[in-house]
């Protein structure tokens, strides 16, 4: 492989970027400073971009889909509800999500057809962000615990009613903004680092407060925004160069 097509495939830089970054001296083999963009490369080659290590990027693609309420994060429901892959377009048969929303939540759901990316966000403690709407008032023991974080031995309520799920650690809430606070109902955002089985919902639950409505809106850096509602779209540049990065920065 030409050295100009290596940089482009293995970096954020088109090709003739990488002719201007070879032409410029920045990129080296070996510690020798190549300026030939038709310098041939293979796997072994270690390739040096402003004096940093260049290293191969696993291809793969990363998707963000609106999920609505009434659907199934899963392949098949033995209950026969619809399930995510019925509204997916087939080409995305075969990616995997990142995580779970469950049939009564809404919201941005990523998938991918890397398992190693869902694996690292999964696992990354990339902030997840939520639109809540509760059954009553939210009161300071709440916010308390928000702040402070929670352990309970019976998680249960909340919970799926076939869930084996009992005992649950809440960290604290990265942050929260509260939207209305009345005696019928209200409507909070929250952030919170972890992916735990309908953690929110257990969470608000104990005390005595039913989830009418939640809707995740970013996942890390990426974002719902204005995506219409069982749609779907490829990750943008810019949010494909921070999840390079992530991965990068994880591996080392």
């Amino acid at each position: 492989m030409r050295l100009n097509q290596y940089i482009a495939h293995h970096s954020k830089y088109s090709r003739r970027e990488a002719d201007k970054l070879i032409a410029e001296g920045k990129v080296s083999i070996h510690k020798e400073v190549i300026l030939d963009f038709s310098y041939q490369v293979d796997s072994k080659t270690k390739v040096y971009l402003n004096g940093k290590p260049l290293r191969e990027q696993e291809q793969y693609s990363v998707i963000a889909y609106h999920k609505p309420k009434g659907e199934i994060v899963s392949k098949k429901d033995d209950r026969g509800r619809r399930v995510i892959y019925d509204s997916l377009p087939k080409k995305f048969a075969h990616f995997m999500p990142v995580g779970r929303l469950d049939f009564a939540s809404e919201g941005l759901l990523l998938l991918s057809d890397s398992a190693k990316v869902v694996r690292t966000l999964m696992e990354s403690g990339l902030e997840r962000v939520y639109l809540i709407k509760l059954s009553g008032m939210i009161k300071d023991c709440v916010f308390d615990a928000m702040e402070s974080g929670l352990s309970l031995e019976d998680a249960s309520a909340g919970g799926h009613s076939k869930s084996k799920i009992k005992a649950m650690d809440f960290a604290p809430f990265a942050g929260y903004t509260c939207i209305k606070n009345t005696p019928k109902y209200s409507k909070i955002k929250v952030i919170i680092t972890e992916g735990k089985n309908r953690e929110l919902r257990r969470f608000f639950a104990h005390f005595g407060l039913e989830v009418l409505d939640l809707k995740r809106i970013a996942y890390g850096f990426v974002h719902l925004n204005n995506l219409p509602c069982q749609k779907v779209r490829f990750l943008e540049r810019g949010e494909y160069n921070k999840l390079h990065a992530l991965l990068q920065d994880l591996s080392l």
